[in-house]
């Protein structure tokens, strides 16, 4: 009788708990959803925050705010407010900030690495599947009061990004890519000829042949006191793209950190090796690479296509005095390639996403606008300030952005060659582009992957022993300062339990110990009336 019962209650008590479970187990990551309004309700009054970056160029500016004037004609009943930030780590430390207290933006330009963390919170940002394929409000919908581009209107490569567990949490605004902006007069000074696809082998011997001096200090190539052939702007990128090229081992969609390996420590040591020399530098150690290679200074700058139009000495956007600007021919190359056959270049560049409010019609008026900076005539007035490419399909194909990339060097400011080049450069190259597993902790891991580069080129250049203990506490301190020890496997970034969940577990564990005391007890009890 006993053992029926106990078969029973083991049974229930599973039966409990995996609907438990079943229920919570995800965390807030189950609970977060929105259900689409059946109408947007037009005689109702919102108001809405846009959060948005802007590195000082005024021409984008009067762009965000010409698409906020163009929207609330369409939409008069919707009131849109921009801040602006210019970094993105700001939006994100902001963000952060007011979850506790309910006052994150509406629409918020991101990436989606933060977008992984913001969902940390219960029911913080809008799973955006079920708007987009909304007949009437969705993209391309019947009731959208613009040209919305449909689903398939987005560069597929570009739509996927935004997907975190299966889930679109951010659509794409704007892409760019790394390129190599190159003195090629420098390169064959040297005797060199500039191939079409760049090897980190070239890269490295022409920087090393360009740290040669003469009896008085000056370096031979410029005549001058300061020459650093090579200069990564993004070292966590720089890390990342050599691994992907590599084939070697970052994270895994799941959040296991696989970085610190061997591969990781050979990147590390050539680092070491020709930022020993002087060859090499980065951002953070030396400024940007465009002033130096605009005064002659630098021979490779790797910066983001979106940064081309400081590129070159005929750039429009120059940032040194006019007496220091040298005067010599560029070229654009993708990033240094390990496999010329098989190129990997980082895709990149600003996301949107959605924040829950408490009146799902406000979300939908937010949403509207976010899909507003989706039509051609913001995604091609934005990608013509920069080397971003438009997202979508629909923009890139039009008649507009394609007179204006055939437009290319007529002139020096709207079509600058280097910058038309640049954007070039990525839409040949899109299907080569990749992106690094998105998880709650993906962003401190990307951190501690630049970090690894600037701490090894720092103690170089401080002629510090650089061997393998240092690599051992090296890495050891990456996981220490970025609590990437706490990352781990994410269950799929599916957040911790939840209070129901634990409690259910508790309750198992307490009853459990019950049946087994009753059992050991009735047994006791049996044997002694067996004994009677």
């Amino acid at each position: 009788m006993m053992r029926k019962f106990a078969k029973k209650a083991a049974f229930g008590l599973a039966v409990l708990l995996a609907a438990g479970i079943t229920a919570g187990c995800h965390g807030s990551k189950t609970t977060e959803s929105f259900l689409v309004p059946a109408e947007f309700d037009m005689s109702k009054s919102y108001e809405i925050t846009f959060w948005a970056k802007n590195d000082t160029n005024k021409t984008q500016v009067d762009i965000y705010n010409k698409a906020i004037a163009d929207f609330e004609a369409l939409y008069p009943n919707i009131d849109v407010t921009i801040r602006l930030y210019t970094d993105y780590s700001r939006i994100y430390n902001d963000v952060i900030t007011n979850i506790p207290t309910k006052t994150t933006p509406n629409v918020c330009i991101t990436y989606p690495d933060h977008i992984a963390t913001y969902k940390t919170g219960d029911n913080i940002v809008v799973p955006l599947d079920e708007l987009i394929e909304n007949g009437k409000y969705g993209l391309g919908g019947s009731e959208v009061r613009f040209d919305s581009p449909s689903k398939d209107e987005i560069v597929p490569e570009f739509y996927e990004e935004g997907k975190i567990g299966g889930v679109t949490y951010a659509l794409p605004f704007m892409r760019s890519t790394e390129a190599c902006y190159v003195n090629k007069d420098m390169v064959e000074k040297l005797g060199y000829e500039l191939p079409e696809v760049l090897t980190w082998d070239f890269v490295w011997e022409v920087s090393e042949a360009a740290v040669k001096k003469d009896a008085e200090g000056n370096y031979l190539i410029n005549g001058q006191k300061v020459m650093i052939p090579f200069i990564y702007k993004s070292t966590d990128n720089m890390m990342i793209t050599m691994l992907k090229q590599l084939g070697a081992e970052y994270s895994t969609e799941a959040g296991e950190i696989r970085i610190f390996n061997d591969t990781t420590k050979g990147i590390l040591e050539t680092v070491a090796k020709h930022a020993g020399t002087g060859a090499f530098s980065t951002f953070k150690i030396s400024s940007y690479p465009a002033n130096f290679l605009n005064a002659g200074q630098c021979i490779f700058a790797v910066d983001s296509t979106a940064g081309a139009t400081w590129m070159g000495s005929e750039a429009p956007l120059v940032d040194i005095a006019p007496d220091k600007l040298v005067k010599f021919e560029t070229a654009v190359r993708t990033v240094p390639q390990f496999d010329t056959g098989n190129q990997k270049m980082i895709s990149q560049g600003p996301s949107l996403c959605i924040f829950n409010k408490d009146d799902p019609q406000e979300v939908m008026a937010s949403w509207l606008f976010a899909q507003y900076l989706l039509s051609n005539p913001v995604q091609i007035a934005y990608s013509e300030t920069e080397g971003y490419i438009p997202v979508t399909k629909k923009a890139q194909e039009a008649e507009e952005y394609q007179a204006y990339l055939a437009g290319k060097g007529s002139d020096s400011k709207d079509h600058y060659w280097v910058k038309i080049e640049a954007a070039e450069l990525l839409m040949d190259h899109t299907a080569e582009t990749f992106v690094t597993p998105v998880f709650n902790g993906s962003a401190s891991l990307r951190e501690a992957a630049g970090q690894m580069i600037e701490n090894t080129a720092k103690s170089v250049r401080r002629k510090e022993k650089v061997d393998d203990a240092y690599y051992d506490k090296l890495f050891s301190d990456m996981v220490s300062l970025y609590r990437l020890d706490q990352v781990g496997i994410q269950r799929g970034d599916l957040g911790p339990l939840p209070a129901t969940s634990r409690a259910l577990l508790s309750v198992l564990v307490i009853v459990w110990i019950c049946i087994i005391i009753y059992v050991i007890s009735d047994r006791i009890r049996q044997k002694k009336k067996e004994t009677q």
